[in-house]
């Protein structure tokens, strides 16, 4: 197995120069394109992101896998792969909205080891190593101790074609809704599990979500002392299209009985 200090220093140095393009081209004219999905957009400044991302971490481990939003590169044969999104809220981004971030992840043997999710236009820099803690800018983290979900501030997003309530999508938030509770929708999922992990949050859950827009915020969260699972509480992977993070508390249980509803 490659030193973690090492697979550490690579991953701040890529997170650090995806951050330092991110700023350079915010609220500048750059090439915004469209992917399957209309309202699914791309930047010019996405694709340099992975690129210099995925150069960063070929200098080091040329044989590592890259898994990234914008392509990356799978084909080598190691244990390592490393899961990226250039930027996540990329919507936001294109529209000058300051909340995005860099997120990147390594799994080994099919295990999240470390991540990092960076906020360069909040200076905030969330990471965790599997075992060693989830920390915000030196600062250790730790979940909310808020308990029900008559208290809890929640955060949620919606897939691409969610005109179509894909997985009930729009069910479980009008679910939620009914209860009264206060709801927010940043447009970025890995800083909502970020801040869940730092407290902000409660609660959060999404559909059809990829590895990239989770897995780095997922061990983040986990060492933080949250609970991530599927809609039905099972066991989750970074893969599945169904996740449901909380602060660990009765929250969880609960926010499991509005999510059958749309089920019934």
């Amino acid at each position: 197995m490659t030193d973690i200090k090492t697979l550490k220093d690579v991953m701040f140095k890529a997170a650090d120069a995806a951050a330092a393009i991110q700023l350079e081209y915010f609220e500048t004219d750059f090439e915004i394109g469209r992917k399957r999905d209309y309202s699914d957009l791309v930047t010019e400044v996405d694709k340099k992101c992975e690129a210099k991302i995925i150069e960063i971490i070929h200098d080091a481990f040329p044989g590592h896998n890259v898994l990234g939003e914008e392509g990356g590169d799978q084909h080598k044969t190691s244990d390592y792969v490393w899961i990226v999104d250039p930027i996540d809220g990329t919507v936001n981004y294109a529209h000058s909205v300051p909340v995005f971030c860099v997120s990147i992840a390594v799994e080994y043997k099919g295990e999240v080891i470390l991540g990092i999710v960076y906020s360069p236009k909040t200076n905030e820099k969330f990471y965790a190593e599997k075992g060693g803690g989830a920390f915000l800018n030196h600062k250790q983290l730790k979940v909310s101790d808020i308990d029900l979900l008559k208290d809890s501030l929640l955060v949620t997003g919606f897939p691409y074609g969610a005109k179509d309530n894909f997985d009930h999508c729009i069910d479980h938030f009008v679910n939620f809704v009914k209860l009264g509770l206060p709801i927010r929708r940043l447009g970025s999922a890995a800083l909502d599990i970020c801040y869940l992990a730092a407290g902000r949050f409660e609660g959060f859950w999404e559909v059809n979500l990829n590895a990239w827009d989770v897995a780095a915020g997922y061990l983040i969260l986990l060492e933080a002392g949250g609970k991530v699972t599927n809609f039905e509480g099972g066991k989750y992977s970074v893969y599945d299209k169904q996740i449901l993070a909380t602060n660990g508390k009765t929250v969880h249980s609960e926010m499991i009985e509005v999510l059958k509803k749309a089920y019934l």
